[in-house]
């Protein structure tokens, strides 16, 4: 098994390394999924399913999208 590790910053942004990328033939504008299961992480590249439910749920996520919510969570 190979590890490979990156740094987040302070937006909580991570580069993903370079073996990552090889091995799941990423490229730039590519979307990746977090799969989470207990304590497990998993990425993998996002198949088109992935990007149509996402979608499909952008519309009823919006209900602490107001000016006074990302003020009060920005630091999170």
């Amino acid at each position: 098994m190979q590890t490979s590790t990156s740094k987040l910053t302070k937006k909580y942004q991570a580069t993903i390394p370079e073996p990552v990328r090889r091995q799941l033939h990423l490229k730039a504008g590519d979307a990746i999924a977090f799969d989470i299961k207990n304590n497990d992480v998993h990425l993998r590249k996002a198949r088109p399913v992935d990007m149509v439910f996402a979608q499909s749920l952008e519309g009823t996520l919006n209900e602490w999208a107001s000016e006074a919510d990302e003020e009060a969570y920005r630091d999170l």
